[in-house]
């Protein structure tokens, strides 16, 4: 996709997208056999759920209709989220990723894994993992050392917050109590 196409289609569809709430982080057109793809990826601080992605997604593809942003070759417009694994690069991404564990490629060739604990203007405070039953240790990474960051899936994470079952709050029954047997 040429850079003028690029920048046209941002400007087209940037406005539309930031009305439904939502952020454009990426636009590609890529081809696909005879058809071409555009994809457009949206996100928000409060996430983008399928409701709102659809409701982006059929005001992208009437505005892109009433125009020739496209050209007349046939396209496919195809509207999503940046996905699990995405790689940070905008401060707002860095916010989002808040409490997340991040894979970061430094400028001096080191890398490192740490969870995102609060981000401000200058950087990032991080809690790195203990190693072999080490406690976890906290560590300041400014936004200037960082070459890739990209957020990682975590599939056995163990929750840090008070995490008590409420399963019986509205069965009206006490945890603390037993019932008596008559």
């Amino acid at each position: 996709m040429s850079t003028t196409q690029s920048e046209r289609l941002r400007e087209l569809l940037e406005p539309l997208v930031a009305s439904q709430g939502l952020d454009l982080e990426e636009i590609a057109v890529d081809s696909v056999g005879r058809k071409r793809v555009l994809r457009v990826v949206v996100d928000s601080d409060t996430g983008a759920d399928l409701d709102r992605i659809a409701d982006a997604s059929r005001a992208l593809s009437a505005k892109l209709d009433e125009t020739d942003a496209m050209g007349d070759a046939e396209y496919t417009l195809e509207v999503g989220t940046p996905g699990a694994e995405r790689s940070l690069t905008e401060h707002r991404h860095f916010v989002r990723a808040t409490d997340r564990l991040v894979r970061f490629q430094l400028h001096e060739g080191g890398e490192l894994v740490a969870r995102i604990l609060g981000v401000d203007d200058d950087g990032l405070d991080l809690e790195v993992p203990g190693v072999k039953g080490r406690k976890a240790t906290t560590r300041r990474l400014p936004f200037g050392d960082i070459d890739k960051a990209r957020v990682q899936v975590e599939f056995n994470r163990k929750e840090t917050k008070n995490t008590k079952s409420t399963e019986n709050a509205d069965s009206g029954i006490d945890d603390n109590t037993k019932e008596e047997e008559a």
